[in-house]
């Protein structure tokens, strides 16, 4: 039996219909910012790209625990 996902990756599929990109996209802007903070990331991805806060905070979530890369 598949195991459904939980966590932040569970918001991926809204988040790339919503914005109409991939999660890799918003994952290398993250890392491509200049900012370093959780909250300043999220606010950033919210103000300068439109996205909702819980969209915002699972790809920075999401992407911070994975490191860079």
């Amino acid at each position: 039996m598949i195991e459904p996902v939980k966590g932040p990756a569970s918001y991926f599929p809204s988040i790339e219909k919503k914005y109409g990109h991939p999660v890799g996209h918003w994952k290398d802007l993250i890392r491509s910012s200049s900012l370093t903070g959780h909250m300043e990331l999220v606010s950033w991805l919210k103000t300068e790209h439109g996205l909702g806060h819980g969209h915002a905070n699972a790809l920075v979530a999401h992407t911070l625990k994975e490191g860079p890369q």
